[in-house]
């Protein structure tokens, strides 16, 4: 009996293994293909329509003056936690930096639900604007929806692979930022709920192409170049040391023109006692 009750364990045990790996095979299938394909250098259809705040049909093309980067975050407003968060930390990084949406960059927020209703973004854009508490920042942020034929097209040209999940009527998508020049070419991605104030001001200098920023961002970008697998701007060693090398001259340079001018200055000062004439007694 006891060889009965072993052999009806490890048959229970084989079953639940067996469903366990297939719920597993079945939850990675549904995720297969999410993630970010880097198409760094392409640039996004500026044909492609989508309606705004207020109801008007407007052009992605409207949104790229050919000077300010564009900051892409692209959501969907029913989503039940991620995108809530994403924009959360949006709101959070704009607000850290001096920087203002409509005057250094812009930012565009566009759901990738073709179901979801312009009015539904009007309402995340005023929920979102008024936490940032920037009224100046509102002719800067956009919110915007479409129909499929344009998501999928948006989607397509910035790699930003998404699927439907059947089985929990969601969206499964990554959380990703994706920036862009100021003609609409993507220029870099950068993953996770909040992007580093650090992070953020350098991804916008380099998608400006130096446009946007000081002497001092500009130094910065030189010297520190994004990691994809770390996430983040790291130090480049060669740039760094190219940097230090090209100071290093300049203080010396510099050390040396004041040696030069007092040294000039002193032999003036001599030849000017030297030659100069008595006084008359």
């Amino acid at each position: 009996m006891l060889f009965g009750v072993l052999v009806a364990l490890l048959f229970v045990s084989g079953a639940l293994d067996t469903a366990h790996a297939q719920r597993t095979g079945q939850h990675r299938d549904e995720y297969e293909g999410v993630g970010i394909d880097r198409k760094h250098g392409d640039t996004v259809p500026h044909d492609l329509t989508f309606t705004d705040h207020t109801g008007q049909e407007v052009t992605l093309g409207q949104y790229f003056d050919g000077e300010r980067p564009v900051l892409l975050n692209l959501v969907y407003h029913d989503c039940p936690m991620l995108c809530g968060l994403l924009l959360n930390g949006v709101t959070k990084t704009i607000g850290s930096l001096e920087w203002t949406p409509g005057d250094e960059y812009t930012v565009l927020t566009i759901s990738f639900n073709p179901r979801e209703s312009f009015e539904q973004a009007a309402a995340q854009r005023e929920r979102y604007l008024d936490q940032l508490g920037r009224p100046n920042a509102a002719d800067g942020w956009h919110f915007l929806t479409g129909d499929a034929e344009n998501i999928d097209a948006l989607t397509d040209a910035v790699g930003f692979n998404l699927r439907w999940i059947e089985s929990k009527q969601e969206f499964a998508h990554p959380t990703t930022y994706v920036f862009l020049s100021g003609d609409g070419m993507v220029s870099q991605y950068i993953h996770g709920m909040q992007m580093p104030q650090s992070d953020t001001r350098q991804a916008l200098v380099e998608a400006s192409d130096g446009q946007v920023g000081s002497p001092v961002d500009l130094v910065m970008l030189y010297c520190f170049q994004f990691d994809p697998d770390a996430n983040t701007y790291t130090a480049d060693a060669f740039n760094l040391m190219k940097a230090a090398s090209v100071l290093t001259v300049l203080v010396l340079g510099g050390m040396l023109y004041v040696f030069w001018r007092r040294e000039n200055e002193h032999v003036d000062d001599q030849l000017e006692g030297r030659f100069s004439m008595p006084s008359e007694t």
